[in-house]
């Protein structure tokens, strides 16, 4: 049963108590409008009068932690209820049947709360001219394995494969490429994976990669059918698996004659395709974005509803003087009709430290402005996140699992 507290005026309030009992709703307590704080245990959903007097940041912060949701009645100001990433304000005058049936629109199933969070793969993906994808897929691995979470990365790439390279590991050994040859002949599971990958302690925990071809001409040995099974292997090894792949698609070969022999790009359509989530990464100036807008229609067409989240690499006034945040946000959104933009700061002296040292950015310069923009993104990709602690979007239902509030108040 869902438990809720009231916070509106009477007798407002004492109506809506009424005709929410009839609806099977639990209400917990019925309380003057400023009188939320502090949270009651055992409490779920907090409906409150849509107001800057009511919903300020204290409020906001106070449910998220407590993984109590806000519901807003009454008409506010659009963008208080936008800057905090609430659900649209129900009517002043909604009835108990209409303010139930929100309450339970969103509310999370039990068996799915029981249930451990499901494998997943994520492609990282951007345009040529690099943007990026190596090292953000490194840091993303380290950001991921944090979580508690095993992790594995894989060097999809047969364009420029770096991943070895950059955290200092041998280029011959087996890698991805054996994986993709066992895997074809039916031995690929978790034990042989286990050996074939090799295990990188970082400051995030343990990660297992799984190196790339040591030279471009070996692309013939990743095929779209080999690296699909070697992916689908991964999913039932590690509950993370990041994979970084060439910029490059497969359609320019599906205009040859030969439609029977090897792909040169058929690797990434293979990831890609295999994928639960793809981070396409822009880099942060003209011709970065320019690139990433002419391929992201193309993107888009290949991977079909799977999610796509945008990542802007390498954010500086440099290339675009003030605001480049707001100059890219706006091209993105007249462009590529892109509202949703993850930005991830620049730093140089960061990555060369990194690179210097074949490790990742974490290791080196744990208070890097890029590890702290990657970590936000992990944050959002991850499915253990709790609440939206670091993030701007408030009681977001898209970002916000709600946990039982009594577990928080007794910790």
């Amino acid at each position: 049963m869902m438990r809720v507290l009231l916070a509106l005026p009477e007798p407002r309030s004492a109506a809506l108590a009424a005709e929410l009992d009839l609806e099977d709703v639990e209400v917990v307590a019925v309380v003057p409008e400023g009188a939320v704080l502090p949270l009651r245990s055992g409490i779920d959903v907090v409906v409150v009068t849509a107001s800057r007097a009511v919903l300020t940041p204290a409020l906001v912060d106070a449910c998220d932690r407590a993984g109590v949701r806000i519901v807003p009645l009454g008409d506010g100001d659009p963008r208080l209820i936008a800057r905090y990433g609430l659900s649209e304000p129900l009517p002043e005058s909604a009835r108990g049947w209409e303010v139930a049936a929100a309450l339970l629109a969103d509310a999370p199933r039990t068996n799915q709360l029981a249930s451990p969070p499901p494998h997943r793969i994520t492609a990282v993906w951007g345009p040529p001219g690099a943007p990026g994808r190596s090292t953000l897929s490194i840091q993303l691995a380290v950001e991921l394995a944090r979580t508690g979470r095993r992790t594995a990365l894989v060097d999809a790439d047969t364009v420029a494969p770096s991943i070895a390279l950059l955290l200092g590991l041998s280029d011959d050994d087996p890698g991805i490429a054996a994986a993709c040859r066992r895997a074809e002949l039916g031995a690929l599971d978790p034990d042989e994976l286990t050996r074939l990958a090799t295990a990188v302690d970082t400051s995030g925990g343990s990660i297992d990669v799984l190196g790339g071809i040591n030279r471009p001409s070996r692309w013939p040995e990743l095929s779209a059918s080999r690296l699909s099974a070697a992916l689908q292997a991964c999913r039932g090894w590690a509950e993370e698996t990041v994979v970084d792949v060439s910029a490059a698609f497969d359609a320019d070969d599906e205009a040859t004659y030969d439609l029977t022999g090897p792909r040169r790009h058929a690797a990434t359509a293979a990831a890609l395709a295999e994928a639960d989530t793809i981070v396409a990464v822009a880099s942060a100036d003209p011709l970065g974005i320019s690139r990433f807008l002419r391929d992201h229609a193309e993107l888009r067409r290949l991977t079909g509803p799977t999610p796509v989240v945008v990542v802007v690499n390498q954010l500086r006034a440099g290339p675009l003087g003030l605001d480049a945040r707001g100059q890219i946000r706006r091209t993105l959104e007249r462009f590529g009709d892109i509202a949703d933009v993850v930005f991830v700061p620049f730093d140089q002296r960061a990555a060369d430290a990194a690179l210097l040292h074949a490790r990742p950015i974490a290791d080196v310069v744990p208070r890097s402005p890029l590890v702290a923009g990657v970590r936000r993104l992990a944050a959002r990709l991850s499915p253990t996140a709790s609440a939206t602690a670091d993030s701007s979007r408030g009681s977001s239902r898209a970002a916000r699992r709600l946990r039982p509030a009594r577990a928080v108040q007794g910790a």
